[in-house]
């Protein structure tokens, strides 16, 4: 019969088969190839490997951590306390500044910062270390707040328990939408803006490979007016163009053809003309990420502010203070655990430069309020309370 064929194709033996089978995915050739979105790999291609990246991190991250920090509870300010003490000097091999240069680094590039405590059980810590982002993984209880740290280098590994009452581990880390333990990093966001940049820079240096020349097209014709050539002589001029004509050594050089062949230079397009924007474009979006304003990176054609030192105002007020504060914050809960004392961290705008205008303005406004007692415009300062029989208006 016609329809034979049919009846036998539905009667198919049974064969075993992987359950996973109907779910497997149908890859296509022709997509987009970006990068790994993994930490290590985000640090090599956005950090190590861009120079916008790098920058914007070590901008944010060395303003931060230069930041004055001051000690206070409810009561006073502090200016000697065993807390300044180790954090001026959290170990032996670094100060506060790199100690606090390397926490903000680990909490742009990864979204998350770990910082040890060691020693100190029964009282401050004796010294402070953090550890690498990349090396540290959370291990949830049964009730999904982690029960432990597990620090991996290599095949060792050791795990920190921060199940009692003291954690030897203070876990910074950003917000992030849809994971309960690690956080989103500014570096995930612009993921796709330092492929773009990297792959322009790439295709820069292939350019100058070429002695900055556009590509062309060799057109042979020969006697007979055929345009085809045989397979020797096609290999011979493909290795002697690579051996002879390429490279930055032989820029300029002439080339030599023989008969049927005629050189048709290829100018550049308009789509390659837009090249240079697109890699502006793409860096803007990286600063963008970070919260950088562009002129402060030195990206060219950005107008958002009019001058330099009011995008140095708003890299301080929008980027940096929020985040210094933040970390000063779990910082400083953290160590008030060890100590036994409600103590807050927190930067001093007093003696932030790029903000010394604003907080003059904010000073004069508090000081002519006549309504106000001094109790209540130290409070709007920021400042403590008057130790009791301070004079109060």
């Amino acid at each position: 019969m016609v329809f034979d064929f049919l009846r036998r194709g539905a009667e198919v033996p049974e064969t075993k088969a992987s359950a996973t089978g109907p779910v497997v995915a149908f890859q296509s050739a022709g997509r987009v190839a970006w990068s790994p979105r993994d930490t290590v790999s985000l640090t090599r291609t956005g950090f190590s490997g861009n120079p916008v990246g790098f920058r914007s991190v070590k901008l944010i991250a060395e303003a931060a951590a230069a930041l004055p920090l001051v000690l206070q509870d409810q009561a006073q300010r502090y200016e000697i306390h065993p807390v300044l003490n180790l954090v001026r000097r959290p170990n032996p091999a670094q100060g506060r500044a790199e100690l606090m240069e390397a926490l903000f680094g680990q909490l742009l590039l990864s979204g998350n910062a770990y910082l040890e405590a060691v020693g100190g059980e029964a009282g401050l810590p004796l010294e402070l270390h953090v550890l690498r982002s990349d090396r540290m993984k959370v291990v949830p209880g049964a009730d999904g707040w982690p029960v432990a740290y597990e620090y991996s280098v290599g095949a060792r590994k050791h795990r920190f328990d921060v199940s009692g009452e003291l954690s030897p581990i203070c876990h910074v880390k950003s917000f992030h939408p849809q994971d309960d333990h690690y956080g989103f990093s500014p570096m995930q966001a612009a993921a796709m803006a330092l492929d773009v940049h990297n792959s322009a820079s790439r295709w820069s240096k292939a350019l100058l490979d070429n002695a900055a020349r556009p590509s062309g097209a060799l057109v042979y014709r020969g006697s007979d007016g055929l345009g085809s050539m045989a397979d020797e002589q096609f290999q011979r001029l493909s290795e002697e163009i690579e051996a002879n004509y390429q490279g930055a050594r032989n820029a300029g050089r002439p080339m030599v053809l023989e008969g049927g062949l005629d050189w048709k230079p290829m100018g550049f397009s308009p789509s390659d003309m837009e090249f240079h924007k697109t890699k502006e474009a793409a860096a803007r979006e990286i600063a963008l990420a970070f919260g950088v304003p562009p002129m402060l990176l030195g990206i060219q054609g950005d107008a958002t502010y009019s001058n330099y030192q009011e995008a140095n105002r708003a890299f301080y007020r929008l980027t940096v203070l929020p985040l210094a504060t933040r970390v000063a914050a779990s910082l400083s809960d953290w160590l008030s655990a060890f100590s036994g004392e409600a103590l807050e961290l927190k930067p001093d705008l007093d003696q932030v430069p790029a903000l010394a205008a604003e907080r003059d303005a904010q000073w004069a406004r508090v000081a002519a309020a006549e309504f106000l007692t001094d109790a209540e415009k130290r409070a709007l300062l920021g400042l403590p309370a008057l130790p009791e029989g301070g004079i109060d208006g």
